[in-house]
């Protein structure tokens, strides 16, 4: 036994159905709250003719919460499920690009453009360059003239001082 003054909590016994019991339809298993449910729904559905319970059936897929059945309200934060079949896809729908995909597709396109016309020399800063490549080029060409020249003149000494 247990110690203590106080006795523990008496636990029910669990009752097990056996196979004749439950072929036969008769278990000793209480039903729950929601199987009781069930069935009352079942034979509301049943006493109301074909035609209304198909319209009663659609209006009842969406599940309300609280007040929402009795007061319609459309909110725009609401996260509406987007659940589609595959036979209700249009295939042929194109998506919305959002703001941010836009921008950056056009930065892109721009980018491209301007670094075309950069190789073709038409934009302000590559006429910059080349104005200042050919300058550097004429001022290389005649530092190589110098040298040569003043290679030609100590040729020149040498062949003197020779003599």
């Amino acid at each position: 036994m247990g110690r203590g003054k106080f006795k523990s909590k008496p636990t029910g016994r669990r009752q097990f159905s056996t196979r004749e019991d439950l072929i036969a339809g008769t278990s000793t298993r209480p039903r729950s709250f929601k199987q009781k449910e069930a069935e009352h729904e079942e034979e509301v559905s049943e006493e109301v003719s074909g035609d209304e319970s198909e319209e009663e059936s659609e209006d009842e897929t969406t599940k309300t919460k609280g007040t929402q059945g009795v007061i319609e309200i459309e909110n725009p934060n609401l996260v509406k499920p987007k659940n589609l079949k595959a036979k209700d896809v249009d295939v042929g729908k194109t998506t919305e690009l959002s703001r941010r995909e836009r921008e950056e597709i056009e930065k892109q396109r721009a980018h491209e453009r301007y670094m075309r016309l950069q190789e073709q020399g038409k934009t302000e800063q590559s006429k910059k360059d080349l104005e200042r490549l050919a300058l550097i080029r004429q001022q290389r060409a005649e530092a190589a003239k110098k040298r040569e020249e003043e290679k030609a003149a100590k040729e020149q000494k040498k062949v003197e001082a020779r003599k």
